[in-house]
């Protein structure tokens, strides 16, 4: 299935390129007021060990028990955008597809290293089925739950795209956001997993990230990193984000976000927009019509536009879930927009 939108959209193009002086947030997908004091205050401590080299032991431990895998099988990185580029360079597939709409990162990273893509693009409501995926594909990559559309598939459906010589990169960024992560292949060595502290912690300017991969796949890919790829207060973040306390957050925050993100969509579908069904993430995906984003923009709210992602156009935005109150003022703009268009 070919995308029908051309190879000329701008895959660089991020939330955090929306948000300027005065406009209300709603662009950019990271955990309100964050990252928590208790974190921010072990970040801090950590910068007393910093004219040491990084020791990333301790980190990789951490995050291999919290998944149940080996250490052997956990690369630490520079946030989840290291991760795309060293998979990029390492791997030599045949043939590349990455599953859209989602994160343009991954595919921006193939073709950076010189690697054709072909592009799955999904409608409708989004759904995954591995049937839509050639059989000589040696390499796919999905989002789950998927940016921008915060559709989460089923483990069950992505399992279905392994095979002998496939390799199957699952970008899992914001499966914190669903309680209990019941889709997460995490503990699946079969599949290579991303993660990233950015979104739950609030630490986009640390950079910090993993990669769960079998152990042949980690080696090359650490061969390929640079010498301390990963800076001693972002280890010191990984290992705490990891730990019991930090758990307990997650999951009260994930419940607390359940049911803003459901405030937010009852909002937008009372006003008619279509919201993507079953939204999962830290965000939802609605079609608005065009005209809207530049028109909410106007008004001082900041929402990701949806033209460059392969599959949707300008009558989609992303919009983040914040709480009910701050999401009132969106939802009234929003309506005397939609009323006078």
């Amino acid at each position: 299935m070919g995308s029908p939108f051309p190879d000329v959209l701008d895959l660089g193009h991020h939330g955090d390129a929306e948000v300027g002086a005065g406009l209300a947030d709603f662009a950019v997908n990271v955990r309100a007021d964050t990252p928590p004091r208790w974190l921010a205050e072990i970040v801090a401590e950590s910068l007393t060990r910093i004219a040491a080299y990084p020791d990333s032991s301790r980190a990789r431990s951490a995050v291999a028990r919290r998944h149940g895998r080996r250490d052997g099988e956990v690369l630490l990185t520079s946030g989840a955008a290291e991760a795309f580029v060293l998979l990029a360079r390492v791997l030599r597939p045949r043939k590349a597809v990455v599953v859209h709409p989602q994160f343009t990162e991954p595919e921006a990273a193939l073709r950076a290293a010189g690697h054709e893509v072909h592009r799955v693009v999904l409608s409708g409501a989004f759904a995954f089925d591995a049937c839509l995926v050639p059989d000589d594909a040696d390499l796919v990559m999905i989002g789950n739950p998927t940016n921008p559309t915060s559709v989460l598939h089923p483990a069950a459906g992505i399992r279905a795209l392994l095979r002998p010589g496939r390799t199957v990169v699952v970008d899992e960024a914001f499966m914190d956001c669903v309680p209990g992560e019941p889709e997460s292949l995490a503990g699946d060595g079969r599949v290579v997993v991303l993660r990233s502290l950015t979104k739950t912690w609030g630490l986009a300017g640390l950079r910090a990230g993993y990669v769960l991969a079998p152990e042949p796949l980690v080696g090359a890919l650490a061969a390929a990193q640079p010498l301390w790829a990963v800076s001693t207060p972002a280890l010191a973040a990984i290992e705490a984000c990891m730990g019991e306390r930090a758990a307990a957050e997650t999951g009260r925050w994930a419940a607390e976000l359940t049911a803003h993100r459901a405030y937010l969509t009852d909002g937008l579908l009372a006003l008619g927009l279509h919201v993507v069904p079953g939204a999962s993430a830290s965000f939802v995906c609605a079609r608005a019509g065009d005209g809207v984003r530049d028109a909410l923009r106007a008004e001082g709210f900041a929402v990701r536009r949806g033209d460059t992602f392969p599959g949707l156009g300008p009558e989609w935005i992303r919009v983040a879930v914040r709480t009910p109150e701050a999401t009132d003022p969106l939802l009234t703009t929003l309506a005397r927009i939609l009323s006078v268009s």
